[in-house]
C-alpha cells in the first residue's frame, strides 16, 4: 500500500508549515466518536444501568482495574479520566482503518485510515503521556523530591534515567504504530491480490470469491483483536509510567 499523504502547506512569516490533512481529519473523527459515545452513554443515568450506560460503567470499572494494578487507587484515582479517555480513543483510532480505505486523486492520497497507523500521531500521544507523568510527579512530590528520584538508587545512574525517558517515549509510540500499520498493510495486500486475481481471471466464481475474501475477513478479525490489545497495552503502560513518577514506593 504505497499511497501518498494529502499535505497542505501554509506559509507563516517565511516558514512553510506542512499539515497532513488525513491525520487532522481522522483524529478529529476519532475524537468525535469517543465524545458521542460518552455523551450518549451518560445522557440519562439510572440506578439500574442498561444498554449504553451499562457498557460505559463496564469501561470505567475496567479502567479502574488497570489503575489499581499499577498503583494505590487513592493516588491513582485522579487519573481515571485519563485512562478511560486513552482506552477509548486509542481503540476507536485503531478500528477506523479496518472497514475500508478512501484513496483520492491521481496521486493516490490516502484519506481514510487509522490515525494510529501514522508514527506522528502515536509518538505525539506517547510524548504527551510522558510529559504528563513528569507534570504529575512534580505536582504530587514537589520539585526537590521528584528530582531526587533520578539519582536513585545510585547517583551514577542519572544518565541512564534520562535515556530511559526517551526510550519510553519511542517504545510506547512505535509499538502502537507498528502493530496498526502492519495490519493495514497486510489488508491492503490481500485486497490487491483479490483485485488482481479477478482482473487476470485467476479467481472466478463462488470458490474464487471465497478464496479472495475469507483471508481478508480472518485478518480483519485478527486486526480487531490486535487493535483492542494495543489500546489496553498503551493505557496500561501509561499508568505504569505514571505510577513510577507519583508513587513514593517506586
Amino acid at each position: 500500500m504505497n499511497h501518498g499523504a494529502p499535505i497542505q502547506t501554509l506559509e507563516i512569516y517565511g516558514f512553510d508549515l506542512h499539515f497532513n490533512m488525513s491525520n487532522i481529519l481522522m483524529t478529529t473523527i476519532a475524537a468525535t466518536i469517543v465524545f458521542l459515545i460518552a455523551v450518549l452513554a451518560t445522557r440519562t443515568l439510572a440506578l439500574r444501568p442498561t444498554g449504553m450506560q451499562n457498557f460505559m460503567e463496564w469501561l470505567v470499572d475496567f479502567a479502574k482495574g488497570i489503575i489499581s494494578s499499577t498503583m494505590d487507587y487513592k493516588t491513582g484515582g485522579r487519573f481515571l479520566a485519563l485512562a478511560l479517555t486513552l482506552l477509548m480513543y486509542v481503540f476507536v483510532s485503531n478500528m477506523l482503518g479496518l472497514p475500508f480505505a478512501i484513496i483520492v486523486g491521481e496521486e493516490h492520497n490516502l484519506w481514510w485510515k487509522s490515525p494510529t497507523a501514522d508514527p506522528v500521531i502515536t509518538l505525539s500521544l506517547a510524548a504527551m503521556v510522558v510529559a504528563l507523568t513528569h507534570y504529575y510527579g512534580i505536582k504530587l512530590k514537589g520539585v526537590k523530591e521528584y528530582g531526587k528520584d533520578f539519582f536513585k538508587p545510585m547517583s551514577f545512574l542519572f544518565p541512564l534515567k534520562i535515556i530511559e525517558e526517551f526510550a519510553n517515549t519511542l517504545t510506547l509510540g512505535l509499538r502502537l504504530y507498528g502493530n496498526i500499520f502492519a495490519g493495514e498493510i497486510l489488508l491492503g495486500l490481500l485486497a490487491g491480490l483479490a483485485v488482481t486475481g479477478y482482473e487476470t481471471g485467476i479467481l472466478s466464481g463462488v470458490l474464487g470469491t471465497l478464496a479472495a475474501f475469507i483471508p481478508m475477513l480472518v485478518w480483519q478479525a485478527f486486526s480487531i483483536f490486535v487493535g483492542t490489545i494495543q489500546a489496553f497495552i498503551f493505557t496500561m503502560l501509561t499508568m505504569v509510567y505514571m505510577a513510577h513518577k507519583v508513587s513514593h514506593d517506586h
